[in-house]
């Protein structure tokens, strides 16, 4: 892979200055790599597009996935990551579909980083022990974290062949691991 992780780093930081933004980076890049693990592939390749996805949000939220490219060439992200990062606004701010497992993975637990963060939030003990039945109880409250697309969860999901209970497991397990880093852990 030509990028580093370093590299995504600095460019994520150039454009993004907000700490919710970056932890968000941080949350996703996280269940991508858990994912890359579960499924047998590149944890390197999928935290780095998980870790740009919202490269161009921050400066650019009425050009977002569409002024991604560019910001990408900076540090000279292969085609098939930039498309993958451009695929994860599929419906709602562009027309470049997830083609690939990791896409539709990206697609998917994008909006679900935002439920399995809004559920740690309203707990005591933020991430530690949380469960995929708190997750779903509040999955089913559409007032709860109601930024949250639960279709495009529910569609992602469908793409992928993989139980909703399932993904938010893997969701789970991965933004645990930054779960200190993020502000989502229990104060010990």
């Amino acid at each position: 892979m030509a990028v580093s992780r370093d590299d995504a780093l600095a460019l994520f930081r150039k454009y993004n200055k907000s700490e919710s933004l970056y932890h968000h980076a941080l949350e996703v890049e996280a269940i991508m790599r858990e994912a890359a693990v579960k499924y047998g592939e590149d944890p390197e390749y999928w935290g780095i597009v998980g870790l740009l996805h919202d490269i161009d949000w921050e400066m650019f939220p009425e050009q977002h996935c569409r002024k991604a490219p560019e910001l990408l060439a900076e540090i000279g992200m292969p085609e098939d990551m930039v498309h993958a990062i451009c695929s994860h606004g599929w419906g709602l701010v562009t027309d470049v579909e997830p083609e690939r497992f990791m896409e539709k993975m990206l697609y998917t637990i994008d909006e679900l980083s935002g439920l399995v963060h809004a559920t740690a939030l309203m707990r005591p003990e933020k991430m530690k022990g949380i469960s995929v039945k708190s997750i779903k109880k509040k999955w089913k409250d559409k007032s709860f974290a109601a930024g949250v697309n639960r279709d495009v969860i529910a569609k992602g999901s469908e793409m992928l062949g993989i139980d909703v209970a399932d993904l938010m497991q893997i969701a789970i397990d991965g933004m645990t691991e930054v779960a200190p880093e993020t502000g989502i852990w229990p104060a010990e």
